[in-house]
């Protein structure tokens, strides 16, 4: 008699519970992704670079209008809590001291890809537009520009885009347009 192999997913609470027990080891760069848990590819220094940019640019830009989270965790639901290079927060006085960020409290969430670049298209992106992330965007090293994904539905971003260094863009969640060329190493 033949029996099914069940893949067994674990959530966040177990998520947890594997770096409390020492089986996730501090420093250890992982992500829970729809249950299970990914090894985030090693940053380089282009990668570094740009997160690094755009995080000091989006601070200065945005001022006090929102929190800039760099490569903290947000909270999607139980089988999910991923770490984005930026996540642009609605701001709160306490900057969510007592819980991590939730899908409602990101406004836009923001990726630097590299070797990650097929799976922050492919698989974060489906999870983030399942969540209802507003507005997604994905800093492309290797090609050179930033892909831009909005209107989120059933799964998937009904608006794609990519912009060069030469273009500008805008935040749906305040009237600004800002310089591609700014956010882009």
């Amino acid at each position: 008699m033949a029996t099914e192999v069940m893949k067994r997913l674990i959530n966040v609470d177990e998520y947890y519970k594997m770096a409390e027990v020492g089986i996730l080891k501090p420093g250890d760069r992982v992500e829970l992704i729809n249950g299970e848990i990914y090894e985030m590819s090693p940053i380089g220094n282009k990668h570094y670079s740009a997160v690094n940019k755009v995080s000091n640019f989006l601070k200065e830009v945005l001022l006090k209008s929102v929190i800039v989270s760099v490569q903290n965790p947000i909270r999607i639901n139980e089988g999910n809590e991923p770490e984005p290079d930026i996540c642009l927060l609605k701001p709160r006085s306490d900057f969510y001291a007592d819980q991590f960020p939730g899908p409602n409290d990101a406004l836009l969430i923001i990726e630097v890809a590299d070797s990650s670049l097929q799976f922050d298209r492919d698989v974060k992106s489906v999870t983030y537009a399942l969540a209802g992330i507003p507005d997604y965007w994905v800093i492309n090293l290797k090609e050179n520009v930033l892909e831009i994904y909005s209107d989120p539905e059933k799964g998937r971003y009904r608006t794609s885009s990519v912009k060069n260094k030469d273009s500008k863009v805008s935040l749906s969640f305040i009237d600004m347009e800002i310089p591609v060329s700014e956010i882009m190493i």
